[in-house]
């Protein structure tokens, strides 16, 4: 067996589907207590958040939402029963976006929130992501909290005079859109006059419902909607890249429209397809709503260290700082407030915009682009073609629970020890001023990823395949 086969037998693939990280609890649905999301699991964790925010806050009230997934309702009824059941009062948005949940926390005074989604993960996952009263994720020390106590089963329930009361208000995805119409740089106006024709991807979650009302709120003159009815019932992998894609770029090309646009299930991920059908690529979301934002606002931009260099250089170009931080949204949006970034974000469509709210946010990150696209006065495709052209190769390996994880990074780290690294999340290894891999492993799946960058494709796929024959000798090594 080679190194690579050994990743792709099934029968070494980790059984591991319950992650308690700094991205929250997140896990598939059924299956045993403490090693899948199950009812129980669910009740202990929201419990366990919930008893703290109490105990470090006179508020009471607590935002919740969900995604559009099968099991959505379900974990809805589970977490606001919990969470009045400690004393909270609920404010349930029902279906909602994860942006949305984020910047109603702000608005409603809560002393938190919880969002019910497992973002890009197919439909079999759910998660608990926990927001503090800023409306942004909580720190890694608060989670670790979280978990202890729920392991622990450190909680205590409200008496009957003290259980917290229950209310169902979705009116916050309008509020949503009108702050989003409202932010100076995002041109109404021109978007109008364009008369766009738009193709929309909403992978039968939260985004079918959220994407087209913004499209018309901003004046688009056509959409043609696809996989827009929230039953969860996902058409295609969700996750919003390239192989998944085929269906929007097809309708694209046959409606004769301007641009296409995709969004993960909770809507803080965007993806762009252009008007022939090709790509934008997930990671030029973010530099494209840079350079944008940047021509009208100096100052540092920020992205994670698994993204594209292309955002360093046109922030350079425009005579501004670039800071970078390890993955994680948390992480982005810490540095991005440590530097007053004035846009941020992740490689993988996720545009954080602080004018608005710090929070990856996929309809801010549209309103923006569509002002850009209309303002420069360029096809999407010729755009696209304006920015330093990189290519980003994203691969992962599956996790055993008996790999040994910091071994397989420190002896990568120890095998390529004459180049430049950087251990401060994984090993990302420098192998020219153009070309880096990234390993780390992931917070939201069972899995190590491995991203590298170059100005060619060959070269980009054949370093990660370098470093995951590595990995596999290493892991065979370890004998598991």
């Amino acid at each position: 067996m080679t190194a690579i086969d050994y990743f792709c037998n099934p029968i070494k693939k980790s059984a591991l589907t319950l992650i308690k990280s700094i991205s929250g609890i997140r896990g598939t649905i059924g299956g045993s207590v403490g090693e899948n999301l199950t009812p129980l699991d669910i009740v202990k964790f929201t419990a366990a958040f919930g008893g703290l925010l109490r105990s470090q806050s006179d508020k009471r009230k607590i935002v919740i939402g969900r995604d559009g997934r099968v099991s959505g309702k379900m974990l809805q009824n589970l977490v606001a029963g919990t969470l009045q059941g400690v004393g909270l009062d609920v404010i349930d948005l029902d279906l909602s976006t994860t942006p949305t949940v984020e910047m109603a926390v702000v608005m409603e005074e809560a002393v938190g929130g919880i969002i019910l989604t497992a973002s890009h993960n197919p439909k079999q996952w759910n998660a608990l992501k926990l927001l503090n009263e800023k409306g942004e994720f909580i720190s890694g020390e608060i989670g670790e909290e979280v978990v202890k106590n729920a392991e622990a089963e450190v909680f205590a329930f409200a008496d009957i005079d003290e259980i917290g009361s229950y209310t169902l208000n979705t009116d916050y995805l309008d509020k949503h859109i009108a702050a989003i119409l409202e932010l100076p740089l995002v041109n109404v106006e021109a978007i109008k006059e364009k008369k766009y024709k738009i193709a929309v991807d909403g992978i039968n979650s939260t985004g079918g419902v959220a994407v087209p009302l913004l499209l018309k709120a901003l004046g688009v003159d056509e959409i043609f909607e696809m996989n827009c009815e929230p039953n969860g019932l996902f058409a295609h992998n969700p996750e919003p890249i390239t192989e998944n894609l085929s269906g929007i770029s097809s309708l694209v090309v046959k409606e004769g429209a301007d641009l296409g646009l995709v969004v993960d299930p909770d809507v803080d991920r965007l993806a762009i397809v252009c008007e022939d059908g090709e790509m934008f690529g997930e990671e030029y979301t973010l530099v494209a709503v840079a350079d944008y934002v940047l021509k009208h606002t100096k100052g540092p931009t920020v992205s994670n260290l698994s993204s594209s260099i292309a955002l360093k250089e046109i922030t350079k170009k425009a005579g501004c700082e670039y800071g970078v931080s390890k993955v994680g949204e948390v992480n982005v949006v810490a540095k991005m407030k440590e530097i007053g970034a004035v846009i941020g974000g992740e490689g993988n469509g996720g545009i954080i915009y602080p004018e608005l709210h710090y929070g990856r946010d996929a309809l801010v990150g549209i309103a923006l682009f569509l002002s850009h696209l209309a303002t420069c006065g360029k096809f999407c495709s010729l755009l696209r073609a304006t920015y330093p052209k990189y290519i980003i190769s994203k691969n992962k390996i599956p996790l055993s629970p008996e790999i040994d994880v910091d071994l397989v990074l420190e002896k990568i780290a120890d095998k390529y020890r004459k180049q430049e690294i950087n251990k401060e999340d994984g090993v990302k290894l420098f192998f020219s001023e153009n070309e880096w891999v990234h390993l780390r492993k992931s917070n939201t799946e069972p899995i190590i990823r491995i991203y590298s960058e170059s100005t060619s494709e060959v070269t980009a796929d054949n370093l990660a395949q370098k470093i995951i024959t590595d990995i596999g000798d290493i892991v065979q090594g370890q004998d598991v």
